[in-house]
């Protein structure tokens, strides 16, 4: 098993409370008991060198500078905290949007290839590989792919190529092979698979970027890390806008996990902040076409980590669904694992039709055309009720652009 030293975090917020761990990684790769590296003999000799390395190197003076410049600079960072005044009028409480979908590629993504893409190069690496779901972590890759000249891989199941065809295409425009995965559901679990056998086969030169807080110990901690960004800047917005650091709520969609984990991390350890995980119930949680793995969800591994993941009794995935390509993962990052099994995070689920319903509302109440993961985060209005004078941050971790199909096929527009 991984072990990793016990280090101060160098981008994010407090590791500890008191002297002791709670809601963040400690210093063995857990989140409680969700985590670790439970990977093949082959695979180890990759995650050890990340794993060995990814601390140091964040903490170096000319990796963060080079970190904060791109994030300014070729991302657009900091991205807004909009006050969504009319959304705010009809569910009577105060409710701001990260506005995620502003980054460059659309989406919360590029904080993290921006990060990893940075790591590889350190590293010595001169080959990238990625998976892809809703496309925009793909996108994200061949972006930094092509901004440092690397050569990319993106596995994409093929049920997801179809419905994403826009990202394809940028991936293609952007440089980058897309290789179809035809297995199994052929949707992001599979897709993860083929990338996860690739690195086995190319272990000296390549490196793997994750683009969720999924997969072996130290990826989960990595990509939050990089993430945290969102919640470093939803402080000191909030102190301009509010006249206070921190929100009564944070919101926000929940796959893998990696723009809640990034809008969460600086307030992990401040019980006073309500945490807020949406997943997708598809068609019904216990319809048989769900995602909702927190309710339907069992300890298991996945991936390389131990976590929850929607399993048959005898430990067979099982396929989960959403309308949404960026929410159909049978498990979830182990981060939210754990805050939903100690109750730090509630979790809702939201189907097909209500997240839908949600996206349209926005767009028409404030001209903000949102990805379907993020519409799902703005369902929970419909379900539940906050005062008056709470604030409330929803993380609007993608723009609706490759989702314009789907709005099309669902409203018949």
């Amino acid at each position: 098993m991984v072990k990793q030293e016990n280090t101060a975090i160098p981008i994010g917020g407090s590791e500890v409370v008191g002297g002791k761990e709670l809601y963040n990684i400690n210093h063995k790769g857990y989140y409680g008991e969700f985590g670790g590296a439970y990977i093949p003999e082959m695979l180890f000799p990759n995650v050890e060198e990340l794993r060995q390395n990814y601390l140091k190197i964040m903490a170096e003076p000319d990796f963060r500078s080079e970190f904060d410049q791109l994030l300014k600079d070729y991302v657009g960072r900091p991205s807004p905290l909009y006050f969504a005044k009319l959304l705010s009028e009809k569910y009577q409480t105060k409710i701001y949007l990260k506005r995620e979908d502003l980054n460059h590629t659309g989406a919360h993504k590029i904080n993290n290839t921006i990060g990893q893409i940075l790591m590889a190069k350190r590293l010595g690496k001169k080959r990238i590989i990625a998976e892809t779901g809703a496309g925009q972590h793909g996108v994200a890759t061949a972006t930094v792919c092509a901004l440092m000249g690397l050569e990319c891989i993106v596995y994409m199941g093929e049920i997801d190529i179809a419905r994403q065809a826009p990202n394809v295409a940028r991936m293609k425009m952007l440089g980058a092979t897309v290789i179809p995965a035809l297995s199994g559901s052929r949707t992001l679990k599979d897709a993860t698979n083929e990338a996860i056998r690739d690195w086995i086969n190319n272990p000296i030169d390549t490196h793997y970027i994750i683009g969720s807080v999924v997969g072996p110990h130290p990826y989960p901690d990595m990509v939050a890390r990089f993430q945290s960004v969102v919640s470093e800047e939803i402080q000191w917005q909030l102190q301009e806008k509010e006249g206070k650091l921190k929100p009564d709520y944070i919101v926000a969609c929940v796959g893998g996990g990696s723009n809640a984990a990034g809008a969460y991390y600086h307030f992990l350890e401040d019980t006073d902040v309500k945490l807020i995980a949406v997943e997708a119930a598809g068609l019904g949680v216990h319809s048989g076409e769900s995602a909702a793995t927190s309710i339907l969800g069992k300890e298991g591994i996945i991936h390389g980590s131990k976590t929850l993941l929607m399993q048959t009794n005898d430990g067979q995935i099982i396929e989960p669904y959403s309308i949404s390509a960026g929410l159909d993962y049978p498990g979830v990052g182990p981060m939210h694992a754990h805050l939903y099994k100690t109750g730090r995070a509630e979790f809702i689920a939201v189907t097909d039709d209500q997240a839908m319903k949600a996206g349209m509302a926005l767009c028409k109440l404030e001209g903000i055309i949102p990805a379907i993961e993020s519409s799902h985060a703005l369902a929970i209005f419909e379900q539940k009720k906050f005062n008056a004078d709470d604030v409330v941050v929803v993380s609007l971790s993608g723009r609706g652009d490759k989702d314009l199909n789907t709005y099309i096929n669902y409203f018949k527009l």
